[in-house]
């Protein structure tokens, strides 16, 4: 690819433009950006480390911590860290303190950096087949990392779980959800912590229960609409690896995003909480062209909101880095972190 600046999405007529920025300038701004106070501010990000022998002992199994370095420059602030926990529990859901020395190590890393850590656990598959061995194995490892993290690494952000959905419903999310917060107060009682919207089509951001005493919290969900389009030509998936070449960019694709955001916007406007869009991607088989409007198109869109996000992903696949030749994929980082002018 050459390092050409990723256009401006296409087809924005004038009615379209006064649409888009009416979705985006709203009183929800000032109103996030107050809700926002008691928790530190994100800003630009990139998940990192979910499919990566670092946490068997491997080194530049492909992520180099060095990378960290390369994230840092090129202007993100954060990293999210995908962490599979349950993966490193034995029969008792006891952590296994040589991998947790590794997320250790990891952490400092980081915060050496000046890069803001996330630990996200991961789990995904497991919670969205069996929310009752979800619920006992997540509890079980909050409590233990709660009580490690306990009064260290006080930039470290907890986040609950990656996309509950599948077989939980908002009720029984919820109630997991808030068993964990419990859990993890005990021990830290101001630490940031992220809380997930139920990850469904319809973003069901107003079944969300969170206790309304903490302020520390930060509501989570992700973007991937069209799935279509952003999981096109996908090899894991039967039905998404027939799919292609689909474009992305008229219109009605940005004012469907844009009132997708809307609905998020306006229940933090009311709730008085700050949002992270903690994933949004596009896979690598998605015409070039629009694949960058996708991302600038949803980036800047968060930007304008307010919002914190983080880039799915930096290397394996939807990778923004290459990491055979050590380098950023130019465009796609141009995309999510366009050149001051």
């Amino acid at each position: 690819m050459t390092a050409t600046r990723a256009p401006w999405p296409r087809g924005l007529n004038l009615l379209a433009t006064a649409f888009f920025l009416a979705s985006l300038f709203s009183p929800a701004l000032g109103a996030e950006q107050a809700a926002s106070r008691n928790v530190p501010k994100l800003g630009r990000g990139i998940n990192i480390l979910g499919y990566d022998g670092i946490w068997e002992g491997g080194r530049n199994a492909p992520f180099r911590l060095d990378n960290l370095t390369a994230i840092k420059k090129a202007g993100f602030s954060h990293v999210r860290i995908n962490f599979f926990g349950f993966k490193f529990m034995n029969p008792e859901n006891v952590l296994d303190e040589i991998v947790l020395r590794r997320l250790d190590a990891v952490i400092e890393e980081v915060l050496a950096r000046g890069l803001i850590p996330i630990v996200d656990e991961h789990d995904t598959h497991i919670c969205q087949r069996d929310v009752s061995e979800c619920a006992g194995k997540l509890r079980a490892f909050w409590r233990q990392i709660a009580e490690r993290y306990a009064g260290r690494y006080p930039a470290l952000v907890f986040e609950v779980l990656n996309e509950p959905g599948g077989q939980m419903t908002s009720s029984s999310w919820n109630s997991i959800l808030n068993e964990c917060l419990e859990i993890i107060r005990r021990t830290n009682p101001d630490r940031p912590v992220i809380a997930a919207v139920l990850n469904i089509d319809d973003i069901p951001v107003d079944e969300l229960a969170l206790p309304a005493d903490d302020r520390q919290l930060i509501v989570t969900f992700h973007y991937y609409a069209p799935i279509r389009f952003t999981h096109q030509g996908a090899p894991w998936s039967q039905t998404f690896s027939r799919i292609g070449p689909l474009d992305w960019g008229s219109p009605d694709d940005e004012a469907k995003a844009a009132a997708d955001f809307r609905k998020v916007s306006l229940w933090a406007e009311k709730e008085k909480r700050p949002i992270y869009l903690g994933e949004f991607g596009v896979y690598e088989r998605a015409p070039s062209d629009s694949r960058l409007r996708y991302l600038s198109f949803v980036a800047r869109s968060a930007d304008r909101l307010g919002w914190s996000w983080a880039y799915w992903q930096f290397d394996h696949d939807f990778a923004a880095f290459d990491s055979a030749r050590q380098a950023w994929k130019p465009d796609i980082l141009r995309a999510l972190v366009p050149s001051p002018r």
